[in-house]
């Protein structure tokens, strides 16, 4: 199953091919590589030749942005009820990954047809998309555990952005398999858990992440502090080679195995406006109450 992020005002994935997609983010229009777009696309066409931003890789790695216009040093897009920051960063992203909307709106439904009191704990939650949505949609408390103080930082923006300041929401710069078992030990319990592990990294005071040496021994770890009455479980995942079949048969050994539910996994998308097309954008797993 493909899962689409089309309900995006402020926001679109105009063109895409030839391993780069043209994006319009409010009223400035970025092209970045994109690798997932491997099919042709006419680009001679004047909006592909003339963006406000251009992201160039480097074939020593990295890269670089030329501007066509002078940019803001950052400016703002709107997802219903959320605002959130974008800047072209200097490893060609933005700040924020739209096709997770659609995963946002999961969250936010869930949250808000608990009639229950909700805790959450968002891991690897970079600039707090799923952070502000689930804040929004009414869970008493949101803990936001990121590596990267910059991130952390950026995700605090947001929460302004949104004017979320008055609900529960706790930063925590850390390393996230390290943060769960300490909360494992304080007897901590959250009723829905987000990861969005990447394919490799490392924590704050060096420690290494891989995805396939690390994930299975991360969601065990997890489980310890589920409550009783779990609400979901997502994860979203950009590393490649890895099968959404993966995080499904993950989830359907372990959290399913627990408690019963169902789990359904598959790839997070975005339709592009020039054709009827699909840009896949990464995968996810999920399990959710029957409640």
């Amino acid at each position: 199953m493909i899962r689409v992020s089309n309900e995006w005002q402020d926001y679109e994935c105009i063109d895409a091919g030839n391993g780069e997609k043209l994006e319009r983010w409010n009223n400035v229009i970025l092209r970045r590589p994109d690798p997932q777009a491997m099919w042709n696309v006419d680009m001679q066409k004047d909006i592909w030749k003339h963006p406000d931003g251009h992201y160039f890789r480097s074939n020593k790695g990295g890269g670089h942005w030329e501007f066509n216009k002078q940019l803001d040093e950052y400016w703002t897009v709107n997802y219903k009820e959320l605002t959130f920051k974008v800047s072209p960063t200097n490893f060609k992203h933005t700040g924020l990954f739209p096709e997770q909307a659609t995963n946002w709106d999961f969250m936010m439904d869930k949250i808000r047809h608990a009639n229950r009191p909700i805790r959450v704990l968002n891991l690897f939650a970079y600039t707090g998309g799923a952070t502000m949505a689930c804040a929004k949609a009414g869970a008493i408390e949101v803990v936001h555990v990121d590596a990267s103080k910059g991130m952390t930082e950026w995700a605090k923006e947001n929460m302004h952005l949104s004017h979320l300041d008055d609900c529960h929401i706790r930063f925590i710069v850390d390393d996230c398999l390290k943060f769960v078992e300490r909360e494992a030990r304080r007897g901590r319990k959250y009723d829905a858990i987000i990861m969005d592990p990447p394919s490799y990294g490392r924590g704050p005071n060096g420690e290494v992440w891989k995805f396939e040496h690390n994930l299975d021994h991360l969601i065990n770890a997890c489980m310890n502090i589920l409550s009783d009455n779990p609400l979901f479980f997502l994860i979203n995942a950009y590393t490649t080679g890895i099968s959404s079949t993966v995080l499904y048969n993950i989830l359907k050994t372990s959290l399913e195995k627990k408690y019963q539910g169902n789990v359904d996994a598959g790839e997070v998308g975005l339709a592009i406006t020039n054709n009827d097309l699909i840009l896949p954008c990464g995968i996810y797993g999920r399990w959710q109450s029957n409640d």
